[in-house]
């Protein structure tokens, strides 16, 4: 979350020609309401539903960027389904990062409180340095990992095609 996935994914698909995906706009179109929303509504359990069915869809496609959640990988199942069918990029952000990223983002529903309400200040943080603590152990496991802190979009997308012409048939 806040890494660049939204910024990166589309211009990394254009420099190798290939088609751009957002999991998380697939999952609002197919459920005509918004992340935010399903998640108030209906739970993050039905979300992560969602969101596997959502890449199931996509692995008839070759030759396209994927732009996950930042919770996608976090299920056994979803981390080796996609391990199985692509490459696995980590763009990686120290916290201090991601919070100066997201701290003004009000659609982001792991950083709200049981109230639907934005976390902020300490409460923001502890959130962001917990939900890295957990995804770590998923993240840590990517085909390429891309230290994005202080790089500009330009020289990532670069050091990301860079990297996976070695990884390409």
């Amino acid at each position: 979350m806040g890494s660049g996935k939204s910024t990166i994914g589309p211009i990394l698909a254009n420099a190798l020609g290939w088609e751009f995906v957002d999991i998380d706009k697939n999952i609002e179109r197919k459920a005509h309401q918004r992340v935010v929303d399903i998640f108030a509504a209906k739970g993050e359990q039905l979300f992560r539903q969602l969101e596997h069915e959502a890449l199931l869809d996509l692995v008839s496609l070759e030759e396209c960027v994927v732009s996950l959640g930042g919770g996608t990988l976090t299920t056994k199942e979803n981390f080796e389904f996609i391990r199985q069918n692509g490459i696995i990029v980590y763009l990686q952000l120290a916290p201090d990062k991601i919070l100066q990223r997201v701290k003004h983002k009000t659609d982001r529903p792991m950083l709200k409180d049981g109230s639907g309400k934005p976390l902020e200040g300490e409460e923001l943080r502890t959130r962001i340095d917990g939900l890295l603590k957990t995804r770590e152990q998923y993240y840590s496991k990517a085909d390429i990992i891309i230290p994005a802190d202080t790089m500009k979009v330009g020289p990532t997308v670069d050091e990301i095609v860079k990297r996976l012409r070695g990884l390409l048939p």
